[in-house]
């Protein structure tokens, strides 16, 4: 999914302190001494909002234009800015027939990583659709099993001519 950009609102509080709030995400409030510590704090209560959404199943928000923002009374703007966001991209369970042979490398495989058979599944189809072949040898080579590695991934050593 697609990066997101969600308005967020800065001012000024009390004895000296910033926060920050959403207006797309009642309640998701950072704070801070700074306002550079303030906006920083932002990034992880947007994304927490955003991640507490996407597990009761809610659909994200569209992110409302900077110039609909309504600044209520009594706030002391300092300034409006964008947060970005990364949608969560939920996981879907599927059924896949695989030799068991096949089963029992992918396993291993995946003890070797310290990673479950789904998560290196997914890992591998990932390398493979993003790169093809040479990025998939490349996760296999990066594994630590040379004997498994892909041809194009093996280094030859050519001597210069005399």
């Amino acid at each position: 999914m697609r990066q997101r950009f969600y308005p967020a609102v800065l001012e000024r509080g009390r004895r000296e302190a910033y926060g920050v709030w959403f207006p797309d995400f009642p309640g998701a409030i950072a704070a801070a001494r700074s306002q550079e510590e303030a906006m920083a704090k932002a990034q992880d209560a947007l994304a927490l909002a955003v991640e507490a959404m996407a597990e009761r199943g809610e659909p994200l928000p569209a992110p409302s234009p900077l110039d609909a923002i309504d600044i209520p009374a009594g706030c002391d703007l300092v300034s409006l800015f964008a947060v970005s966001v990364e949608p969560p991209d939920p996981s879907e369970r599927i059924n896949v027939y695989l030799p068991k042979s096949l089963i029992t490398r992918v396993d291993r495989q995946a003890a070797d990583f310290g990673m479950s058979r789904s998560s290196f599944v997914g890992l591998a189809l990932s390398a493979a659709l993003s790169g093809g072949p040479r990025a998939f040898g490349a996760l296999i080579y990066k594994a630590g099993h040379p004997e498994e590695r892909a041809p194009a991934m093996t280094k030859v050593k050519r001597r210069k001519a005399a």
